[in-house]
């Protein structure tokens, strides 16, 4: 039997690499820290996650609830890590970003299967299977490898959002809630402001400094993780209506809804850090801290990380990949993760499930799958390879990518019925999947 070479350590890396070991194949999976870190890399640790700690709504009505209780089934180990190092969210899932990356580390570096290599690969092997994980942040040389043997590859900017100490929030001026009272009721604090605050406030963010990309690089932003100052320029009210949406959260010691509030969400177990929601910045680093510290409770802020831009690259995959993760060229070698165009944790997570599956029964001769339409999975990785590829762009999971249903449907009932119908296609296809 054929051994895999999987590039990269990062959630789909590992997934895949995990999946491939488990059905008993050799993997070797290579990850180039701690010798050399991207420009938004900190952790020595395999699966480090960079933007946010959470990994979105947890319940069925959100495409990416359905998403990740399809991986608890399947199990993932990225759905295994999640849950052994969650903190309180409200509706969402969130971990502590920490110990996530070290339960995957323990868990991959200890697997009898798998051998990890501390090595920079800048050449994509020339024989036997390979998948190629190496996530947004592809480093340079294996950036024009892939360019290379694609012909054609992408990018787009995304930005990371600030991080403060828990200990240096005024909490006479924050109040606990969550939006509706999801969750327990309080695991957000939320920094309210009245019109003339909010109003102060955007317009230091359009007046403030901000860190210009390169000449020669074109910024072209996900929509679904734009950067605070980038949504402020599109009108003063934008905030207000996207991550400062005060609905849903009322001040206990008013008894009203603010004009605008900034949610805090927790960053750790520990509850010593909370981050910005929403507040992904190319801002200047002195600022952030100018402009952040106009926010009502966070005046004496210790900022623990302050926001960044960083490049994200992908490759046109409705042009370049089959529905099973292979290159059409060259089949022996497969993408997962955020370089095929799917956004966000969970989605890059559950890409590399499939290339880490197909990969092993590709090593064994077998049958290769592709997930059902019907399943969050399955959506997914028929989107970004079913789509018109001219206008490709990253994609988190959403109920506009499944299959519609039958019949005139009630709207309030329709996505209940879609995550119905996935979980039975999903069931059925587990058979044919397990380990």
């Amino acid at each position: 039997m054929q051994h895999v070479t999987v590039i990269g350590g990062g959630l789909a890396g590992c997934e895949a690499a995990w999946q491939a070991a488990n059905r008993g194949v050799k993997v070797r999976l290579y990850e180039m820290k701690p010798h050399k870190y991207s420009e938004a890399h900190h952790l020595p640790g395999l699966s480090e996650l960079v933007c946010s700690n959470s990994l979105r709504g947890d319940a069925l009505e959100n495409a990416v609830g359905l998403l990740k209780e399809e991986m608890r089934r399947l199990h993932t180990l990225f759905m295994e890590g999640a849950e052994a190092t969650k903190v309180p969210a409200g509706g969402a899932l969130a971990v502590d970003r920490t110990l996530f990356s070290e339960y995957v580390t323990r868990k991959i570096e200890s697997h009898p299967n798998i051998e990890v290599v501390h090595e920079e690969i800048t050449r994509i092997p020339e024989e036997g299977i390979v998948i190629v994980a190496s996530g947004p942040l592809t480093s340079g040389a294996l950036a024009d490898e892939i360019g290379r043997l694609t012909g054609n590859y992408l990018y787009f900017y995304d930005a990371i959002a600030p991080i403060v100490a828990a200990d240096s929030i005024d909490y006479n001026k924050a109040f606990r809630a969550s939006r509706y009272g999801k969750g327990d009721g309080d695991d957000y604090l939320n920094c309210p402001m009245d019109e003339e605050q909010y109003k102060n406030f955007v317009q230091e963010i359009l007046a403030a400094e901000k860190v210009e990309p390169k000449s020669f690089e074109k910024v072209v932003h996900f929509e679904g993780c734009m950067p605070i100052e980038e949504m402020a320029s599109r009108g003063v009210e934008t905030l207000r209506f996207g991550p400062m949406k005060p609905v849903g959260l009322v001040d206990p010691r008013v008894g009203v809804e603010p004009y605008a509030v900034i949610q805090l969400r927790q960053e750790n177990m520990e509850a010593t850090m909370y981050n910005l929601v929403g507040f992904q910045t190319k801002l200047t680093w002195p600022a952030q801290k100018r402009i952040f510290r106009m926010i009502p409770g966070l005046e004496n802020a210790q900022f623990l990380r302050l926001g960044s831009m960083h490049r994200n690259t992908f490759i046109n995959a409705p042009k370049l990949l089959l529905p099973t993760c292979q290159l059409k060229e060259d089949s022996r070698i497969l993408f997962a993760g955020q370089i095929t165009g799917v956004e966000g944790y969970v989605e890059s997570a559950s890409s590399g499930f499939v290339a880490g599956v197909n990969a092993a029964r590709l090593a064994s001769g077998e049958t290769l799958i592709v997930p059902p339409a019907e399943t969050a999975i399955g959506a997914l990785a028929r989107h970004i390879t079913n789509t018109e590829a001219e206008h490709f762009q990253p994609m988190n999971v959403n109920y506009g990518l499944f299959p519609p249903l039958v019949g005139r449907i009630k709207k309030k009932e329709k996505r209940g019925l879609l995550a119905q119908r996935g979980l039975e296609a999903l069931e059925k296809w587990l058979p044919e999947v397990a380990a």
